[in-house]
């Protein structure tokens, strides 16, 4: 379990040499020096003159800020010195949950525009830069929608009848309607970043499974629970066979929601537990490789949806973990649940940045610091926003959000992408943190500095992220094991810092 802890900005006179070397850094675009570790043990609290640049020792910074005078833009490499007191301890040893990645979603609003206003040359150069390496922002992570959303130019499943008809042994599944653009578009994806894992969510069952015959509003008919968990397994077979696979899968997105204008179903607690225990579950179970379930896929306002589902007997045990999303609730509601069921996973499957609030445009800070660092610190292995991608009016849609942004706008007349906040605020983890890293202990400061710290597989380097959220720059100190830097963070910025973890490559 890990608290934000109360801290101060202290002990910072530090040595003559120290003191120069600030003053020197805060000529060079306001940076003091910087970066922590290798993270060998040093004797500490010595003064020295500091040594010449020695490639060994850089820390690598890139900053991006609410004004957007920068946008995940490098500085100068800094150099390690022994330590000193410190704002933020890191500590490699102590380690938590390991990372499945970081994304948003496919939909099918994202694909189309990806596939039909993009020509060839500029829709490679943007998947190359969403999901291939570093200059990349390296994405990790997609959602797909089992059938349409509320961004989709129609509403459909992917077994419709007319009205009347029922198909239990779905004769007439077919994925067809997302094989022109959702598909290329993900097998692209895929060849990019062969890592790449994918968590599927239907907004509704077929409507002749339903009680309200249609894809609006309703739940799930019990005589149906067999046919939708086929349905489920049907789909994942599908996706695979034309070489994508599923990493895991959600019964219902937002499952105490029924919208009124566009798929959506309401699916109890309990009748999720019946679906899973009864069902899903078990037919998953005999396979020797298959998707794993994740519950709720909802708010964080009613943790005691997910509870009752891993207080069942019968269903806790098919459950790998639990999917929220950001629109309602506090984010405490994942550490309350992962407190009582530290061996489920946690997942933030998604949230949405849009025209709303008192700053419209802005979403750089309030990304980094609640679904970047706040999200990760309570437990999340995977951060998934919403679209990936939307038009200069937000959509296509029909119905549901119509001030949702993308991490990018396309242009749908010239097809110039414009990249937002929310490209920005997850670039800064997912093109630094590789699949497989583990969050490891770093001191929480106050309300306005917030960060989150990651060792790569096999100690090939440390990663930090800091916000600074106030008006105001602020000079921290972060400290490793004997090793430490000072930074002075820009006004409302967000900040990574990638470097060596010399020890554990030893």
């Amino acid at each position: 379990m890990i608290a934000y802890a109360e801290g101060s900005l202290n002990g910072r006179a530090g040595s003559p040499a120290a003191r120069r070397l600030r003053l020197l850094g805060r000529a060079v675009l306001g940076v003091v020096a910087v970066v922590a570790s290798g993270c060998a043990s040093l004797a500490t609290g010595t003064a020295h003159e500091p040594a010449p640049p020695d490639p060994a020792l850089a820390v690598r910074v890139w900053i991006s800020t609410a004004d957007r005078q920068q946008r995940l833009a490098r500085q100068p490499d800094a150099q390690l010195h022994d330590a000193e007191t410190a704002t933020i301890e890191v500590d490699p040893g102590r380690r938590y949950q390991s990372m499945v990645g970081f994304g948003a979603a496919m939909t099918d609003a994202s694909a189309w525009l990806i596939e039909t206003r993009l020509n060839s040359t500029q829709r490679a150069a943007l998947l190359t830069d969403l999901f291939g390496p570093e200059p990349g922002i390296r994405l990790g992570l997609v959602r797909l929608p089992i059938g349409a959303s509320d961004f989709s130019q129609t509403h459909y499943s992917f077994d419709d009848l007319p009205a009347g008809e029922t198909d239990p042994a779905l004769a007439h599944f077919s994925i067809a309607p997302i094989e022109r653009d959702v598909l290329p578009v993900m097998r692209e994806a895929l060849r990019l970043n062969p890592t790449l894992r994918v968590i599927a969510s239907p907004w509704s069952a077929p409507a002749w499974m339903k009680t309200t015959h249609s894809l609006i509003r309703g739940t799930l008919l019990p005589e149906y629970y067999q046919a939708f968990s086929d349905y489920l397994i049907k789909y994942v077979d599908e996706m695979a066979s034309r070489g994508i696979p599923i990493f895991a899968l959600t019964l219902q997105n937002e499952p105490h929601f029924e919208p009124a204008n566009y798929p959506g179903m309401q699916l109890t607690a309990t009748a999720r537990a019946q679906l899973i225990g009864r069902y899903l579950g078990p037919a998953l179970a005999r396979r020797a490789s298959a998707p794993l379930i994740l519950d709720w896929d909802h708010n964080w306002e009613r943790p005691q949806e997910p509870l009752q589902v891993l207080d069942d007997p019968v269903a806790a045990p098919y459950v790998a973990g639990i999917a929220w999303h950001c629109y309602g609730g506090s984010i405490a509601a994942q550490e309350q649940v992962h407190v009582a069921h530290p061996d489920k996973d946690t997942y933030l499957t998604e949230c949405s940045s849009g025209s709303w609030g008192p700053t419209p445009d802005a979403s750089l800070l309030s990304m980094a610091r609640q679904q970047i660092v706040a999200a990760t610190r309570g437990w999340a292995r995977g951060v998934l926003l919403w679209n990936i991608a939307l038009d200069e009016a937000g959509g296509p849609h029909l119905g549901g959000c119509r001030t949702c942004r993308g991490l990018v706008t396309i242009d749908s007349h010239t097809g110039e992408v414009t990249r937002n906040d929310d490209y920005y605020a997850l670039a800064h983890v997912s093109r630094f943190v590789q699949p497989g890293a583990e969050r490891i202990e770093s001191t929480a400061t106050d309300a306005g500095l917030v960060n989150v710290a990651f060792r790569n597989p096999g100690g090939a380097s440390l990663v930090l992220v800091a916000v600074n959220s106030a008006s105001d720059p602020r000079e921290i100190s972060v400290a490793c094991v004997g090793r430490a830097f000072d930074y002075v963070l820009p006004p409302q910025s967000v900040a990574t810092f990638v470097w060596s973890d010399r020890q554990a490559n030893r």
